[in-house]
């Protein structure tokens, strides 16, 4: 994981430099597993699945950034940032991202 990339995109503003809160990160990551557990729920409809998935998935990644004492207003880059923050290979992310693109297409 490497600190550098998140303090080059907080430099630019892309990413805005706040102390992690235990708390916070703690929600982010109940919400997530919740939110995971219920999207795997077949009697939802599959458009739901999608949602709960989705937003366990922000969720998750979220809490991932927060721990490493940084916030962003843009979900995209959330993401984005996976392999700074949890070592996430480039594959796997861009997954999450073609979802968010679906995501807001659904919208």
């Amino acid at each position: 994981m490497t600190s550098a990339n998140l303090e080059n995109l907080a430099k630019i503003g892309q990413l805005k430099p706040e102390p992690p809160a235990q708390a916070e990160v703690d929600g982010l990551l109940k919400s997530g597993r919740k939110r995971l557990k219920d999207a795997g729920n077949v009697s939802n409809e599959v458009e739901s699945r999608f949602d709960l998935a989705y937003n366990a998935a922000h969720a998750l990644a979220l809490a991932a950034l927060r721990w490493h004492g940084y916030r962003s207003e843009s979900r995209y880059l959330v993401f984005q940032v996976l392999p700074h923050t949890l070592g996430m290979a480039d594959a796997e992310w861009r997954v999450l991202a073609l979802c968010h693109d679906r995501r807001n297409k659904a919208e």
